[in-house]
Order: structure tokens, then sequence, then C-alpha cells
């Protein structure tokens, strides 16, 4: 592999490492397919990264789940070979609806089940913090956390998002406004 293409596949190999959706493998795997330029085995995959064949394998399928790669059959091989997504915006949609969007959703479940919890402590009477306090933050983080799922939502179906809208909708409230000692 050439000098430019090296320092790509490391380079997306490590910025793949810290995504939270792929490894470094992957994104090497990847942004090797993706310079290519044409398809390749996962015996020159391997090749190429200095990998085990075994081990290419199971990233690929990885990139496969994803829609990153894609399987391709080659006339007169019976090998399977491999070819990198170029669809950027089709696979962003993906790993938009499919990671974060899920994430985002745990967060709401999460609000969704303290403000439960909250509501039962304040009928008890014995509520550890001050009720109103407490009311606000879960209610700005539900704002905050709807606004962003309503923003992949969009993304994902190919809509706009407008990034000063979804912060309007988020109110700011200036340190001197906040209960004294809440941090």
């Amino acid at each position: 592999m050439d000098r430019p293409t090296a320092i790509f596949v490391d380079g997306i190999g490590a910025a793949a490492a810290t995504s939270g959706v792929l490894n470094q493998l992957q994104g090497r795997i990847f942004a090797l397919l993706y310079m290519e330029g044409r398809t390749l085995s996962l015996d020159e995959i391997a090749a190429e990264l200095v990998q085990s064949k075994s081990n290419v394998s199971v990233h690929v399928r990885g990139l496969i789940e994803w829609h990153l790669v894609r399987r391709v059959a080659v006339g007169g091989s019976r090998k399977d070979h491999y070819e990198a997504a170029t669809n950027f915006w089709r696979v962003m949609q993906e790993v938009m609806e499919r990671r974060f969007r899920w994430t985002v959703r745990q967060v709401l479940a999460a609000i969704a089940e303290s403000e439960r919890a909250a509501a039962e402590t304040d009928r008890r009477g014995d509520a550890a913090r001050d009720a109103a306090f407490t009311a606000a933050r879960f209610g700005a983080l539900r704002l905050f956390f709807t606004a962003v799922d309503g923003a992949i939502g969009a993304f994902t179906q190919g809509k706009p998002v407008d990034a000063e809208g979804l912060q309007k909708v988020i109110p700011f409230a200036p340190p001197a406004a906040r209960k004294k000692g809440a941090s």
C-alpha cells in the first residue's frame, strides 16, 4: 500500500477506535477498501493490513452489519470479495438511527422513570431534594433529549435539521438564576 493510503488507513482506524461505533481494525478495513477502488478478497485485506484472515473476516461481518462494506461476487472466483460503501449520507443515517438514537431513547426512558420515582417520593413526603429543583432538572433534560431525538429522526428521514431552531427549544438559565448550592 502506498504512503498516502497507509496514512489514511491508520488515521481512519484511530478515528474509528474513538467513535463508539467501530473498532480500530474495522476502521482500517473500511479505509483500505474505500481507497482501493476495486473489490478485495479476505486474503488480500489480511495481507495488506498484516492481520489473520479469520480476524479480518470477523471484522468485515461487523462492517457489513453497519452497511459500510458489502460482499460482491466476482466472476471466476469462489472467494468472497468486498467493497466499501460510498454513499456516506445513507451510512450516517444508519449509524445515527441504530447507535445514537437508541442512546437518546435510553436517556429519555431513564428520565421518565426518575420522574415517576420523584413523584412517588413527593407523595410520601420524604423528598430528599427540593421537588421543584428536581422537576426542573428532569424537565430540561427531557426537553433537550426530545429535541435531539427529533433531530435524529429528521436526519435519518433525509429532512432538514435546523440547529438554531433546536437550540431555541432549550431554555437557558443564567448561573445567578440557579438554586444556590446546586451545580
